[in-house]
């Protein structure tokens, strides 16, 4: 298939989660012979930070003006099998308008932030998507499955609504069970209000009762009011060509979702999937549907409060870590791949056309 993706970056990962998603789905589809042209909005704040400005496995370019990049790639735009918007691209109302009515073959759109879309189209804050737009796309994938596709069709008039998980290139997110281990327990995430509570217990406050261990949180934009006890290193922006050491030098890895995710369900994060990936056994907080994507207890361990890592960092059996590592790999590589997730989004567009 020819398709045409517009989203938020490809470029550059600083700040967002958007990037790594798509270059994972990305990679899986050139892997399974279909081309993609990804079309970004050119902003100043990832100019200086773009680690992936040519992409062997797709065609990229960066544009200035939703008019200007009409008017250049309007052909292309039309000729494709497919055209997805993502969620939180600039002027995204204006620009989800003018491809609708270009008359395209297939008009998708990939919410990789469901929760956050949901509460804000309630709220009448969202700046991506306008309400009555849902039903001019086709399908609408969304990062998080579970309820809220029944309720994209039957609330909010989605003409379709199919699930498409974050996805991760396992190829770049190796196991090394050699690598020394540098910390007990680290975090990779950017700077959220609300994930900043979950972090405070689930990491911050367990380094303050253990002392003796060692911590570490990566991602920019915190505040500088942060308290941090003297055992959590920092590391401000941490490229992806950089995660996969990141894991494996770690005992246990921390995944932290957001509070509208937590409440909706089934929105795992691409860190996630990244540390299955690299065999690194999972402490998360709880939100329904991850049992169903990680056994609790054989493929992750699931907290609920503070106890339960100080507990699970104090009394921890290498053997059991090593398991549960294995087995997150496992799951992750039999079905959240890169490949995996191009094959789910290809097989709904091409049913989607033929119904």
């Amino acid at each position: 298939m020819e398709i045409v993706i517009l989203g938020l970056s490809l470029s550059s990962s600083w700040g967002n989660g958007h990037a790594t998603t798509f270059r994972a789905l990305i990679k899986g589809l050139a892997a399974e012979g279909h081309r993609v042209l990804f079309l970004e909005r050119d902003m100043p704040w990832y100019a200086p930070h773009r680690d992936m400005p040519d992409p062997d496995f797709c065609e990229l370019v960066l544009y200035d003006g939703i008019d200007g990049m009409l008017a250049e790639y309007g052909d292309r735009l039309r000729n494709a099998d497919s055209v997805m918007v993502g969620s939180y691209v600039p002027e995204g109302p204006v620009l989800i308008d003018r491809l609708a009515g270009m008359g395209l073959r297939q008009l998708t759109f990939y919410d990789i932030d469901t929760p956050v879309t949901m509460q804000a189209l309630d709220d009448g804050t969202c700046e991506y998507l306008a309400e009555r737009q849902i039903p001019l796309f086709d399908i609408y994938f969304s990062f998080s499955g579970g309820e809220v596709l029944t309720h994209l069709e039957q609330v909010r008039g989605a003409k379709r609504a199919e699930a498409l998980f974050c996805s991760v290139d396992d190829q770049l997110y190796p196991c090394d069970p050699g690598m020394p281990k540098r910390w007990d327990l680290g975090y990779l995430g950017t700077y959220s209000p609300d994930r900043q509570p979950t972090l405070e217990a689930l990491l911050l406050e367990p380094a303050r009762r253990l002392p003796e261990m060692r911590f570490v949180v990566a991602g920019p934009q915190y505040p500088d009011d942060i308290d941090w006890p003297s055992n959590v290193e920092r590391i401000d922006h941490l490229p992806p060509a950089g995660h996969p050491d990141f894991y494996n030098a770690q005992r246990f890895t921390l995944n932290v979702t957001r509070a509208a995710m937590r409440r909706m369900g089934w929105s795992p994060s691409v860190r996630l999937f990244e540390a299955g990936s690299c065999g690194v056994p999972v402490i998360s907080d709880n939100w329904p549907g991850l049992d169903e994507l990680f056994a609790d207890g054989d493929a992750i361990i699931i907290a609920e409060g503070t106890e339960d890592v100080v507990q699970g960092l104090k009394e921890a059996d290498e053997a059991r870590s090593r398991r549960i590592g294995q087995a997150a790999r496992e799951t992750v590589l039999a079905g959240h791949t890169g490949r995996a997730r191009a094959r789910e989004m290809i097989k709904a567009m091409r049913t989607e056309r033929v119904a």
